[in-house]
């Protein structure tokens, strides 16, 4: 199968214990990656360095002096991976094993394709006891209808063309939204978008995960996101208005709580 790169981002904050659980999901795919691209994103903990030491002979790292946040971190890290097919992951989850097979063989059947992604199961301490999942439409018609109202891809389990990414300007900086604002780059190109049906990666998140989605810098990314697609005319006014009515509800006038009871009920299964 085609070479493929793998993309990560590594800041002060992370778990080493996670992060050498994640790096392990991904040495031990069936088809091995041919490297491993390491951006440490600023100065690390000393525990995260002895992780970063012990893997030494896996990855190709490098350094930000200071922290660049991630999406301007994944941009270089991306210059830097040398196969044209990239696959992302975060830090603190855990692929599945033949995650990258799948991926590598709907490239080689579909090779107009941009990228490709996957469904992710979440969970808190135990992979095994599901607390949700993401569920995301598969084909490219409806993936750039779905484009208008949410992100379309879980970001963690997408593999894509390089080539492609850099051709719309690489990541970029956008709180919260570096993958959405991508993505919605690569929809106005006409990309080809695809997701597979299996569950990729599981994905790690804290108890308090879907409450702390609000907050006015979080509001002002996704309001942000919104204004651009309209700019663009990926929508119209209508569908302007009530996305942002939806978020004003759920991102600013909610309680902690009762948000994430919404997100559990209404964007996770």
């Amino acid at each position: 199968m085609e070479k493929y790169s793998v993309l990560m981002s590594l800041y002060i904050k992370e778990n080493p214990s996670y992060f050498r659980t994640a790096l392990d999901s991904i040495i031990n795919q069936t088809v091995k990656p041919d490297e491993i691209v390491l951006v440490e994103d600023g100065m690390l903990t000393n525990e995260l360095y002895e992780v970063v030491d012990e893997y030494k002979p896996y990855l190709r790292i490098i350094i930000n002096e200071k922290n660049l946040g991630l999406g301007l971190a994944l941009n270089k890290g991306l210059l830097a991976c040398k196969n044209e097919l990239v696959a992302r992951m975060d830090t603190d989850d855990i692929a599945e094993l033949d995650r990258c097979e799948k991926q590598l063989m709907y490239f080689s059947k579909h090779p107009n394709t941009t990228i490709v992604g996957g469904q992710i199961e979440e969970f808190i301490n135990d992979p095994e006891e599901v607390v949700g999942k993401r569920v995301v439409p598969e084909t490219d018609k409806e993936l750039k209808e779905y484009i208008k109202k949410r992100c379309p891809f879980n970001h963690m389990t997408v593999m894509f063309k390089k080539a492609d990414v850099i051709k719309v300007g690489n990541y970029q900086d956008w709180f919260w939204n570096e993958d959405y604002y991508l993505w919605i780059r690569l929809a106005l190109e006409k990309f080809e978008f695809a997701n597979l049906p299996d569950t990729l990666v599981h994905t790690r998140v804290g108890a308090d995960m879907y409450q702390r989605r609000g907050g006015d810098k979080y509001f002002k990314s996704e309001i942000g996101i919104q204004k651009l697609i309209l700019e663009k005319k990926m929508i119209g006014y209508g569908t302007f208005l009530s996305n942002c009515g939806k978020r004003m509800i759920v991102e600013k006038l909610m309680p902690n709580k009762i948000r994430g009871w919404v997100f559990k009920k209404f964007a996770r299964e």
